[in-house]
């Protein structure tokens, strides 16, 4: 029983998952933004916002395809249980 996690539990690690991808890829976003500022565009600021959301962007699509695919494995079950009576 142990090994056994529950729903709640799965979704909580699931979205702190989510949390830490955001931090990494907004801040890798961030600091290679910076690079490319700060030796091809003499230093300004877009290039850190462009890769501020291109990795922001990045990790909302990683943490909706595992939430949805979560959702689905939920629903799943109960589909069959269904189609079988």
């Amino acid at each position: 029983m142990a090994g056994i996690l529950k729903t709640e539990d799965e979704v909580g690690q699931k979205w702190d998952r989510c949390f830490t991808d955001v931090i990494l890829k907004l801040g890798g976003g961030v600091a290679l933004g910076g690079v490319f500022s700060l030796f091809f565009f003499k230093r300004r600021k877009w290039p850190m916002i462009i890769g501020a959301g291109f990795g922001l962007g990045m990790a909302y699509s990683n943490c909706e395809k595992d939430i949805n695919a979560s959702i689905r494995q939920q629903k799943s079950p109960s589909c069959t249980r269904e189609e079988k009576k």
